[in-house]
């Protein structure tokens, strides 16, 4: 008849032939070494489970652009304008369109908080309307040039040869072009009053400097060992573009084109100021201080407030792309 066994030990052999008393706890822990580990693997890194999985250049990007300050105003600042672009009867109640010779060059008064202009019309009305303009014009222009000059690129750099050496002498011919006098020449002969000669000239003259960004980046990563991976497997030139380089060669065309949005907004106020850009009755930036110049002394609340706003929209978005590439360079962590 077997002996009863004892509820508070076991009996565990030693490895040299013998035998030792053990607790039922270390006798359990013997059973299921992962409940003593406290759900851990054995030999894994402490107090990261059986396996962590690794983070993405994306994931720690978003994790740095979240505690960068600079970033966080930024991106407020934009959110700000991108509301107001939309919609503008949130935050004033009156038209941009409407003006009263009668108050010509006045200042504040209430209901009127930044006064009105040469023509009478208000000023506040008019910077909230204007940033609508600038913002369309920016965000239109940078996404043409984007995906223009990131498609040329990629592909002169994936395939090289012929093809690269005629997109680099394009490229060096429009460059040597300069953009404010091109577009007094093309905008010049162009009677559309709209914002899309505006954005189709930013886009022809500014699509060379994403595309030599595009092609070097293309031409470091197809060097990585995973490409030649892929190649070796006979993976299509499709697969390899849109599933391997891609994602790994579009983070400085990203944080170049972030900076460009701001160049662009700039750069469309400053051909409005010109005469050859937007024109009235459009409401822009531009067209409002290029009207309040001549009463720069007489009423310099009407250059100063249209003025300020394009200088902050121009800062929130160089300030944006600096964040961003401070984020994705690997170089600077």
């Amino acid at each position: 008849m077997p002996e009863p066994r004892e509820p508070e030990g076991a009996i565990a052999p030693t490895g040299m032939g013998g035998a030792m008393d053990l607790g039922a706890s270390e006798a359990e822990a013997l059973e299921h070494p992962s409940a003593a580990s406290g759900g851990r693997t054995p030999g894994g890194p402490e107090g990261t489970g059986p396996q962590e999985k690794p983070r993405s250049l994306w994931s720690d990007a978003w994790r740095d652009l979240r505690r960068n300050p600079v970033f966080i105003i930024a991106g407020l600042v934009i959110l700000f304008l991108v509301f107001i672009s939309l919609w503008p009867g949130a935050i004033t109640w009156m038209s941009p369109l409407n003006c009263d010779l009668a108050k010509a060059q006045q200042g504040s008064q209430p209901g009127h908080p930044f006064g009105f202009n040469g023509q009478g019309c208000d000023v506040y009305t008019r910077t909230v309307y204007g940033a609508r303009t600038s913002v369309a014009v920016g965000v239109c222009a940078t996404l043409g040039v984007a995906l223009l000059g990131s498609v040329l690129g990629g592909l002169a750099g994936f395939f090289g040869g012929a093809s690269d050496s005629v997109l680099s002498r394009i490229t060096d011919i429009f460059f040597a072009i300069p953009v404010v006098l091109g577009g007094l020449v093309l905008l010049s002969v162009v009677t559309n009053n709209s914002i899309w000669p505006v954005i189709g000239f930013m886009v022809l003259l500014g699509w060379p400097q994403i595309s030599r960004i595009a092609r070097g980046s293309v031409i470091t990563v197809k060097q990585n060992d995973y490409v030649h991976a892929a190649r070796a497997l006979g993976a299509s030139s499709s697969r390899m573009l849109l599933r391997h380089i891609l994602p790994n060669a579009v983070a400085p065309v990203i944080v170049v084109a972030t900076i460009a949005l701001g160049t662009y907004i700039s750069l469309e106020a400053t051909l409005s100021y010109l005469g050859v850009g937007l024109k009235p009755p459009s409401v822009s930036w531009g067209i409002d201080i290029s009207a309040a110049s001549p009463y720069i002394r007489n009423a310099p609340h009407a250059l100063l407030w249209p003025s300020g706003a394009l200088a902050i929209t121009v800062l929130a978005f160089i300030m944006l792309g600096d964040a961003v590439r401070d984020a994705l360079d690997p170089k600077l962590r």
